[in-house]
């Protein structure tokens, strides 16, 4: 328990400095006003992440992303394949192979060209 406070406590003691770092990095003030307006809303999550955790909403919010992340990544994975089942498979092909009507015409035509003389295993 008192390693969990000592973790939350340096969390927020960490994020303290990286804000006040970019506050002062921001060329001009008219940006400053949303950097401290997000960082509030993010020291608000640090804060109650604690509380969060002990009344089981931590895992409810993780769940829910998870879940969300597992649909958008399914979103993208049909989305992938339905643009490779409109692709034409023969746009990708050279031109030198194009005019072989099977794939087995090519093959006999060229069995005799490769030609192993040597072997060696185990040197």
């Amino acid at each position: 328990m008192l390693q969990q406070l000592y973790g939350w406590i340096q969390n927020i003691a960490v994020y303290l400095i990286v804000t006040a770092a970019v506050m002062h990095a921001i060329p001009g003030k008219d940006y400053g006003k949303y950097v401290r307006f997000f960082s509030g809303l993010v020291l608000i999550l640090l804060l109650f992440t604690p509380v969060m955790n002990l009344s089981g909403m931590g895992e409810t919010f993780r769940e829910l992303y998870q879940n969300s992340q597992y649909e958008l990544e399914r979103h993208e994975i049909e989305e992938a394949r339905k643009r490779l089942k409109e692709a034409d498979i023969l746009d990708f092909i050279p031109e030198e192979y194009s005019g072989m009507d099977s794939g087995e015409e090519g093959v006999e035509e060229n069995r005799g060209s490769i030609e192993v003389e040597e072997i060696r295993v185990g040197e």
